[in-house]
């Protein structure tokens, strides 16, 4: 399980400065090119960022553009959707790793957590867990808060925790809405403080960030990294 699952630096001592270290600075779209990667790369290294999140296409590019600069490699598995099988996110969590990811955000298997199902949850949660952890890295489990109930981000958090999971995050960004306070709250009471919470979706300025942080959030996904640590307001959906 990860260590850096909360922070020293408490919630009312985060300045512009310092909450650059809780941003994943995340590149996304579909149409991106290697230009738009190594570029955010580059900003990533300027303003100390915590990780460069991409799709695993880029994870090899990523890995040696930031190497040297202390930025960690993120990319995402059966993103965005979280409908692949069990194995296949394996498969691609394992390969993610083995290119160089330092950290793998997954989807879950909504369609198990709208039936309830924990035990469905778990098993695909875990066996990701694993080939990610035999690796050295970090595992993000996506709820996607905007389509479950709140009795359903409850369970979801639970077979997170049960599976392995080092973080529990809110939303891909892709599938309506983002992240809330009250998710946050919801999900740090749920995990407790042996896990990290990420919020990601329309976190777009520092007030925004200092909201989740505040609220129980250890790190934050978003691609307005750079308004946020500046104290501007940022205009990316996610």
């Amino acid at each position: 399980m990860s260590n850096e699952a909360t922070p020293s630096v408490q919630p009312a001592a985060v300045a512009a400065g310092s909450i650059a270290s809780y941003i994943d600075h995340t590149l996304l779209k579909p149409e991106a090119s290697e230009a738009d990667v190594l570029k955010v790369c580059a900003e990533a290294a300027e303003y100390g960022f915590k990780s460069v999140c991409v799709n695993p296409i880029w994870v090899k590019t990523v890995k040696t553009a930031l190497k040297g600069s202390g930025v960690l490699t993120c990319s995402v598995v059966g993103f965005p959707l979280g409908a692949t099988p069990t194995d296949v996110k394996t498969f691609e969590a394992r390969g993610a790793v083995l290119d160089g990811a330092d950290e793998v955000d997954m989807v879950i298997n909504i369609a198990a957590a709208r039936a309830g199902d924990k035990g469905a949850l778990a098993e695909d949660i875990a066996s990701v867990a694993e080939a990610v952890h035999a690796s050295g890295a970090i595992l993000k489990v996506i709820i996607e808060t905007a389509l479950l109930t709140d009795g359903q981000k409850v369970l979801a958090c639970e077979a997170a925790v049960e599976a392995g999971a080092d973080f529990v995050k809110t939303s891909t960004g892709f599938n309506g809405g983002g992240a809330t306070v009250e998710d946050v709250t919801l999900m740090r009471r749920t995990v407790g403080p042996g896990l990290g919470v990420k919020a990601s979706g329309g976190v777009r300025s520092l007030e925004d960030a200092h909201a989740m942080i505040a609220a129980g959030a250890t790190r934050i996904g978003a691609s307005s990294g750079i308004a946020i640590v500046k104290g501007e307001q940022g205009s990316s959906t996610y």
